[in-house]
């Protein structure tokens, strides 16, 4: 059973720090990010980039208030497929102290429900292939590991 406790909304810069805890709260994301004033303008800027972009709802799940999830979602308007609309699923994260709680499958069933009512007809991640735990998850919703992933770090 889904939790009915649970809203959703696009996130606000306010959130900004609550969402990069959430970015830095596992192995992976404790190497690369970081919450220092130094480096707050480069999250603002990104944010920024985000926020005024109408494809792009950076998306915060919350319990009385409490952001306890995020994710990143973007429209990708497509010639292939006969011009079909994919959404992408980045930086998906759940705080650790309210992971096995179905926050995930809460999150992802709205994610889902949104991608529907946008006429989306492919819903997409990638996952690093470390995060082993994440892969299981995602296939239990259905995902198909189908593609080889490749990044070019500039």
């Amino acid at each position: 059973m889904l939790d009915n406790s649970l809203t959703h909304r696009k996130a606000t810069l306010q959130d900004l720090p609550h969402i990069i805890f959430l970015l830095q709260d596992d192995n992976l994301g404790q190497t690369r990010e970081w919450l220092f004033s130094a480096l707050e303008s480069s999250y603002t800027r990104a944010f920024n980039l985000i926020a005024k972009d109408p494809n792009h709802y950076l998306m915060v799940v919350e319990r009385n208030q409490e952001i306890l999830a995020t994710c990143h979602l973007t429209l990708l308007p497509s010639l292939t497929f006969k011009g079909a609309t994919r959404l992408q699923i980045e930086a998906v994260r759940v705080n650790a102290n309210y992971r096995g709680q179905k926050i995930g499958n809460w999150m992802m069933s709205q994610v889902m429900q949104y991608a529907k009512e946008l006429g989306v007809s492919t819903i997409q991640l990638t996952t690093n292939k470390s995060r082993l735990q994440a892969m299981k998850f995602y296939e239990n919703l259905g995902f198909k590991a189908s593609h080889e992933g490749m990044k070019l770090y500039l």
